[in-house]
């Protein structure tokens, strides 16, 4: 079956707007010639696509099974454009890396790190965002790398996916807290009855119910600033645990380990990122940098 990409966008255009006149000012046709192809595209697929009534158009059971399908398909079609235009590019002069505030400062100056090994010239911008901002970023270009949660997320067919791994969270307290005070067998208890600080991405994710156990809590919106508060003894929060503890949090915080959660909870850690042969090379030297945080020699 023979049927163009221009077809597919004005199929996509009128169902996306529901009217043939928007869909030409969209895609700067006339409406009669958006009308023509949609007819001809009919033709050719043997299949209604739209009811025409006098004021709106609506989609067909037929047009909206088609949709999902013609526009993955121009979606691939724009990532194959992109592809083959930064093949005639070298090396990028920099990169924005946008990520969820719960991913930890050490494991971003891993990442770092290796970006510098790796690719001693390049200017590199991390940016604390929402996934939904990763998201946009990324559809506009305006972000090339997002590292996020991906607990609930979905996958989108325009863009590079690669899980990294689980990172386990585990339960910190102030080293002079009373919590820190307490044999194994009551801490559960106690945490369940404290002020917990809980990072407002992981709310926001839809991790409520594994993340928040007591139901006195405090939402901040930065890791930092719950590490502080944690360090004042004013609460206890959840941490990434890895061998490699930084020194400030080995210094003021202390693991509460109790039998009910020993292996903490873990969080599917996801890159996002742009299709394009230089942002390839980049992704690879990314991915070993969490690679270097999560299992440190």
């Amino acid at each position: 079956m023979n049927f163009s990409l221009e077809q597919l966008a004005a199929f996509v255009s009128v169902y996306e707007e529901k009217s043939f006149s928007k869909a030409a000012i969209k895609i700067n046709k006339h409406r009669t010639t958006v009308g023509q192809v949609i007819a001809n595209l009919e033709d050719q697929v043997a299949v209604t696509l739209f009811e025409r009534n006098p004021r709106t158009v609506e989609p067909t059971q037929d047009g909206h099974l088609l949709y999902h399908y013609a526009k993955q398909a121009i979606e691939q079609a724009r990532t194959f454009d992109k592809v083959a235009l930064s093949l005639s590019f070298g090396e990028l002069d920099s990169i924005t890396i946008a990520y969820s505030s719960f991913i930890p400062h050490l494991a971003l100056s891993h990442i770092r790190e290796q970006l510098i090994t790796d690719f001693p010239s390049m200017r590199v911008n991390m940016l604390v965002r929402t996934q939904q901002e990763i998201r946009q970023g990324l559809a506009d270009e305006t972000i090339h790398f997002g590292i996020v949660n991906v607990h609930k997320a979905s996958a989108m067919s325009n863009i590079d996916y690669t899980l990294l791994g689980q990172m386990p969270f585990v339960p910190y307290a102030s080293k002079d807290s009373e919590l820190a005070k307490l044999p194994s067998s009551q801490i559960y208890t106690a945490l369940k009855s404290s002020r917990e600080f809980v990072l407002k991405s992981l709310v926001d994710e839809g991790m409520s119910d594994r993340v928040l156990l007591s139901p006195n809590y405090d939402v901040v919106d930065q890791l930092a600033l719950a590490i502080k508060l944690t360090q004042k003894g004013l609460g206890w929060t959840l941490l990434p645990k890895n061998r490699d503890i930084n020194s400030y949090i080995a210094t003021h915080l202390v693991e509460l380990k109790c039998q009910q959660i020993r292996d903490g909870f873990t969080i599917p850690v996801a890159l996002w990122s742009q299709q394009s042969k230089p942002i390839i090379e980049v992704r690879e030297s990314i991915k070993q940098g969490i690679d270097n945080y999560l299992s440190p020699e």
